[in-house]
């Protein structure tokens, strides 16, 4: 949809809310509409209390207009915010009736859907102040509310037991078995990249023993460790040991609270692999079907089956007592709401720690991005999040992605007592996070998350390869200019 913006600079707001509510239109900005024109003018206006935000709507013949006021209160900063607020809610209220369902997340558009009950959460109220904060300011159904509280809720809980200098560390290996359709990763596959993972490994070697010297610099210490990718597992056993002895022997994890290593594909998992995950202090692995339907499994270049994931999954309960997790993904192309129900069902009875039930998300660089695509609706969600809470699953962590199918949401679930430190600080964005490898990004924050300094590692092996000198000057600089602040 073409749109126009007058009297306010509010370009992102505006976008955003036409990517979440019309995912599949284009939208440029224009300078006017021609008379008859489809699209959306935005506009603002000072008056003495404040400022009136205003969207109007052209299309196919109807006309719908919502007006927005945005109180002269607070800092400029906070009024920033609430221009931006008031822009997205009044083209949200005027494009609601011209579309075919209510949206489920309303006028919410950030990755995070979290974070604003957060902010109640902290101003005093409790989860169903919570939930009814974002029903009645961003129109979101009661469930998916709810859902929002309850994650909120748990982030709140994580923040406050953070120490002042904890960090989490990612530790990526991005290479896979072969690439699945759906994702956009920058992940190798081994059929095509296997020369280069021995190298790889000996510059990620290197940048370990570094991080270590700095974190030591710093005072640091490592409140939970990812190893992640790509396919972690994908290393062969003795490439594996190699990496786990670097990391147990190398980096501050006396007061780790979790070590995970995502195993991911079932075709990469072996006895002596578990064994050494295990014997090295990693007590969460990942094992991911992403559907129990082999059929769809086929459809999207995976390279197991569904029994493969049970024999797997059995494999690691009878090796040692990890904590598990299963990642599922809805709306892949030729799976259905029976066959997404099925598989929930079947991962349930599996009985793993952690469920994460992501949305299939059009991601650029995905092959999938322009293919087919799955059908997926919030009843089926819903279907299948009444079952993981019969099996004694809770959500725990929530975020959103653009482009995802039927607008919704990717929710990770535990049982009591099992949620995962990580992937909390990760989607709140909890902290200072030190990334190693190829596409990481170490970001350190100080005074309480208001100050965040950035470095990125290059996103390609070859290059990150290439680059190990670079790299390692680049995080002393980090650490040197702004661990004081830390």
């Amino acid at each position: 949809m073409k749109y126009v913006l007058i009297g306010h600079d509010r370009d992102t707001a505006v976008q955003e809310t036409l990517i979440s509510l019309l995912p599949d239109e284009l939208h440029p900005r224009a300078e006017q509409l021609g008379d008859g024109e489809d699209g959306l003018v935005s506009e603002a206006s000072v008056h003495a209390n404040g400022v009136s935000v205003t969207a109007r709507v052209f299309r196919n013949g109807v006309r719908t207009e919502h007006r927005c006021e945005v109180p002269a209160e607070g800092d400029a900063a906070e009024q920033k915010r609430q221009l931006s607020y008031a822009v997205k809610l009044s083209v949200y209220r005027a494009l609601l009736p011209l579309l075919a369902e209510h949206p489920v997340w309303g006028a919410m558009t950030g990755v995070k859907p979290a974070k604003p009950a957060r902010f109640v959460l902290e101003a005093g109220g409790n989860e169903e102040e919570a939930a009814r904060h974002l029903v009645e300011h961003y129109d979101v159904t009661p469930r998916r509310a709810a859902i929002a509280a309850r994650c909120a809720a748990a982030a709140l809980a994580v923040e406050r037991s953070l120490d002042p200098r904890e960090v989490q560390l990612y530790i990526g290996i991005p290479f896979c078995p072969a690439k699945c359709s759906y994702c956009s990763f920058v992940s190798n596959s081994t059929q095509k990249a296997a020369h280069l993972v021995e190298p790889y490994l000996e510059a990620l070697l290197e940048e370990i023993s570094a991080a270590s010297e700095l974190l030591a610099h710093a005072g640091a210490s490592v409140g939970s460790l990812y190893i992640g990718g790509g396919t972690p597992t994908v290393l062969n056993e003795s490439q594996l040991d190699r990496l786990l002895d670097a990391v147990c022997t190398s980096l501050p994890l006396g007061g780790c609270r979790e070590f995970t290593v995502e195993a991911g594909r079932p075709e990469t998992i072996t006895l002596d692999k578990l064994r050494s995950i295990a014997a090295h202090g990693a007590h969460r692995i990942s094992i991911n079907p992403q559907t129990m339907q082999d059929n769809v499994l086929r459809g999207v270049g995976r390279l197991h089956t569904a029994q493969d994931i049970v024999r797997t999954y059995a494999l690691a309960r009878e090796t040692a007592d990890f904590c598990i997790n299963m990642d599922l993904i809805a709306g892949l192309p030729d799976d259905d709401d029976a066959g997404l129900y099925d598989s929930v069902c079947k991962v349930a009875d599996l009985a793993p720690e952690n469920v994460t039930l992501h949305c299939l998300a059009r991601k650029k660089g995905a092959p999938l991005r322009y293919g087919k695509q799955g059908v997926l609706s919030a009843a089926a969600l819903d279907v299948c999040y009444d079952r993981l809470a019969a099996s004694g699953y809770a959500p725990y962590y929530l975020y959103r992605q653009k482009y995802s199918a039927g607008l919704l949401e990717n929710v990770g679930f535990c049982i009591s007592g099992a949620q995962s430190h990580y992937n909390i600080c990760m989607m709140e964005e909890l902290g200072s996070v030190i990334a190693l490898g190829a596409g990481g990004v170490t970001k350190l924050c100080w005074e309480h998350g208001e100050k965040i300094a950035r470095v990125s590692n290059p996103k390609y092996p070859h290059e990150y390869i290439a680059s190990r000198q670079e790299i390692a000057e680049r995080k002393r600089n980090l650490f040197t200019n702004d661990c004081a602040r830390f």
